[in-house]
């Protein structure tokens, strides 16, 4: 478990540029009193006999910034209890006297998370954010000098980096386990705007999206696929989620064009994620291939120009084979414009195959092909 900063020192020091962390630093003189009493309970292991040497050294010494440091020793003791509410109650009492302590506030994350709290470790996770907002933009403490102070700096977050990755994994993970889409899609909303810079913002931005279209929430589901775009407009996913809704609605048809043939330009130049494997990574880069080409297929047809989406449809087609929703409707596509065009023979083997696939889409391939003469042969 992390300690709490003490250094043996002539005198009591809050805030000291050399301490190199986020909040208050306590100081206690070596030798004192304080010290003395200090000793016993660093050394004691997390029971209820440390929580009584804490009491008594509260009761002793629990006044100003001592205070701030026996809150502090309730904090780490009662985690390694797993006395969550603990915790929060003395992590609550700590963060009064000093607003800025990022460590107290990561030890409540933690706590909530564990309660599986999870209205608690958003609300934490934002204090978190905004603590280290406020000591990026903090000025050099008087006799400081500014090159120092941004040494300082630097090497506090250094420090931080393992604590904020960790209250930035919990938050994400929070929201992923979380089922109401609606919910869902707000808290990773939250995240964002808490975590613009960190490595799961992207991810948070896509999963609002895709939660908010769960939620048949459209006008959400645009409006966030749009925000994750500005951040990032070569976002694919983001990029197909709108193109392939804006092309089965018949709705903002030049968009829709631009963005598939955007992510159409932008895949071959993605990189794969170190967490994906070749083949899984192959797999995705197929299927997003073949849904940007279905997606101006459909745009191909709501435009009459039959010929043009028959071609991007087959060009789709082998690429979606790894998803059945997505390749059972571009069969269907497929065999319905086919028949359209009274190309029947074509249609027929098109739909047939349609409707042997697991889709949504089975029983309007069942349906075109009754109209045209029924399946080409049983399987």
């Amino acid at each position: 478990m992390r300690q709490i900063p003490m250094l043996a020192a002539a005198l009591l020091l809050l805030g000291g540029p050399a301490a190199a962390q986020i909040g208050k630093t306590v100081v206690v003189a070596a030798g004192s009193d304080e010290d003395r009493a200090l000793t016993p309970i660093y050394a004691a292991t997390d029971g209820p006999d440390k929580i009584a040497l804490i009491d008594k050294f509260m009761a002793d010494y629990g006044k100003g910034d001592l205070e701030l440091l026996g809150d502090q020793l309730y904090v780490q003791t009662y985690l390694a209890q797993k006395n969550y509410a603990k915790v929060l109650e003395y992590g609550q009492k700590a963060l009064t006297l000093d607003p800025d302590n990022l460590a107290t506030a990561v030890n409540m994350v933690r706590a909530a998370g564990e309660m599986g709290d999870t209205r608690q470790l958003y609300a934490l996770g934002g204090q978190v954010s905004q603590i280290l907002a406020r000591y990026k933009a903090g000025a050099a403490p008087p006799g400081i000098a500014p090159e120092q102070w941004a040494q300082t700096q630097q090497t506090a977050l250094g420090n931080a980096q393992s604590d904020v990755a960790y209250v930035e994994y919990a938050m994400t993970q929070a929201a992923y386990k979380t089922s109401d889409p609606t919910a869902r899609a707000g808290l990773f909303e939250q995240y964002a705007a808490a975590f613009p810079d960190s490595p799961y913002t992207s991810g948070a931005r896509e999963q609002a999206a895709v939660a908010y279209q769960q939620a048949q929430n459209t006008p959400k589901m645009i409006s966030s696929a749009e925000a994750a775009l500005v951040a990032d407009p070569n976002d694919v996913s983001m990029l197909l989620l709108l193109a392939d809704h804006w092309s089965d609605n018949d709705q903002q048809l030049d968009q829709a064009t631009a963005n598939a043939q955007k992510a159409l330009t932008v895949l071959p130049q993605q990189k794969k994620p170190d967490n994906v494997t070749d083949d899984q990574w192959q797999e995705q880069v197929s299927l997003e291939t073949g849904l940007a080409y279905s997606c101006l297929g459909e745009v191909s047809v709501a435009r009459g120009r039959n010929s043009s989406a028959v071609a991007a449809f087959k060009q789709a087609n082998p690429l979606l084979k790894s998803n059945a929703f997505y390749y059972g409707r571009n069969l269907y596509r497929l065999g319905f414009t086919l028949a359209k065009m009274q190309r029947i023979p074509e249609a027929r083997t098109v739909l047939t195959e349609a409707i042997h696939v697991d889709s949504p889409y089975k029983s309007r391939a069942q349906e075109t092909l009754n109209k045209i003469g029924g399946p080409v042969s049983a399987r």
